[in-house]
């Protein structure tokens, strides 16, 4: 059975604001220009999204190489629908991008690509590489004496890969306190419940034992959100890990742990009708 935790019954009934609302309807949009796209992972992530571009990432929209920025990982680069609303809503590129999502002359792609997006830090889809790029990162701020932080955002599906525990036991080795891995534990992955396909519990017994300082939080409470996230590191001399527990399709009551809406490859008319019911017109 899947481990409910206070954090995950608290998700459940979190009620969003209208930032939340807004961006929701931002991602959505581009949804329905595009008539496809990843719905399910892209909902799940926002609050986190949000969280650390609002309140905690040092960047500057207008001068996105600067080379002393935070640098933010969208691991998890399926979800990318919830980066691409971000960046544009912050002015890294216009808002009038994300209507062209997943077009033949469009920046923005099924998966955030490096060098094509303003913002984007890394090309990720192919699950497991988000957390090796950033220990990378993490490293080569220490050895250049810069004081950038490095934060990778992980699926929980996504953490089924070996490679993202290689570079946990990296990350713990080189004791990289610049290092934040946030885990989007919606507990559900594109064909089944987490639990069913490759149980994770304990993960935060997990994490701590590969050498992670280990928090727990509601994933889409902003409050708690901004709370932890302005706490790292956790411990000195750890990489911090942060468990949030989230509900997948978050925010549209048709898609909430709803497996079939982890991909839409085209919205029929009453599916765009629930869209319009959860989050108002778009």
């Amino acid at each position: 059975m899947i481990q409910i935790s206070p954090h995950a019954e608290a998700a459940l009934t979190c009620t969003l604001d209208e930032r939340s609302l807004y961006l929701r309807r931002l991602v959505l949009g581009s949804v329905r220009s595009a008539g496809r796209g990843h719905v399910g992972p892209a909902l799940s992530l926002i609050e986190m999204v949000r969280v650390l571009y609002d309140d905690v990432l040092r960047i500057d929209p207008q001068n996105p190489g600067d080379p002393d920025r935070d640098r933010a990982i969208l691991s998890k680069g399926h979800g990318c629908l919830a980066l691409y609303a971000l960046l544009a809503d912050r002015g890294f590129f216009p808002l009038t991008e994300l209507e062209g999502f997943c077009g033949s002359d469009s920046i923005l792609g099924g998966h955030p690509e490096y060098g094509m997006v303003p913002g984007v830090e890394a090309s990720t889809g192919a699950l497991g590489h988000g957390l090796s790029i950033g220990v990378g990162l993490a490293l080569a701020a220490r050895m250049r004496e810069r004081s950038y932080r490095t934060f990778v955002l992980l699926g929980d599906g996504e953490i089924n890969e070996g490679s993202v525990w290689e570079a946990a036991m990296g990350a713990a080795k080189h004791g990289l306190d610049n290092l934040v891995a946030l885990i989007d534990y919606n507990k559900l992955q594109s064909y089944g419940p987490t639990d069913y396909v490759l149980p994770l519990e304990p993960l935060a017994d997990k994490w701590r034992s590969f050498g992670f300082a280990v928090q727990e939080v509601n994933g889409h409470d902003v409050g708690a959100l901004r709370t932890v996230l302005k706490q790292v590191p956790a411990v000195a001399g750890k990489p911090s890990a942060i468990i949030c527990h989230t509900v997948k399709g978050k925010g549209l009551p048709a898609a909430e742990s709803n497996a079939d809406w982890h991909h839409k490859n085209k919205l029929t008319d009453s599916e765009l009708d629930a869209i319009r019911v959860a989050v108002g017109d778009f």
